[in-house]
């Protein structure tokens, strides 16, 4: 007999699971954003790159301005010219 692979389908859910796609909600976006700030602090973008990524940056800023629900974004003022910021608290809480 050839060696043959395991035909068994090893991406079944388990008992109890149900079988929906992976989810993203704007905490994970705004928890990006945070991260991409985090690295550009610490000079982890080279030069050529750092354009792509301020676009996606600027990109997911808009995407979560525009679909995170009012009573989410505080009442507070605008922040100054210039300065982005994210609606909300970026991270879940725990």
């Amino acid at each position: 007999m050839e060696n043959q692979a395991d035909t068994t389908n090893a991406t079944a859910p388990e008992a109890g699971q149900t079988n929906t796609p992976p989810q993203l909600g704007l905490n994970d976006l705004a928890a990006v954003v945070q991260m991409i700030d985090v690295c550009s602090k610490r000079g982890a973008f080279e030069g050529p790159e750092l354009s792509a990524i301020g676009t996606l940056r600027t990109r997911f800023v808009e995407f979560l301005k525009a679909n995170t629900p009012k009573d989410q974004q505080g009442g507070a003022a605008a922040p100054a010219a210039g300065v982005e910021t994210v609606p909300g608290d970026a991270l879940p809480k725990s």
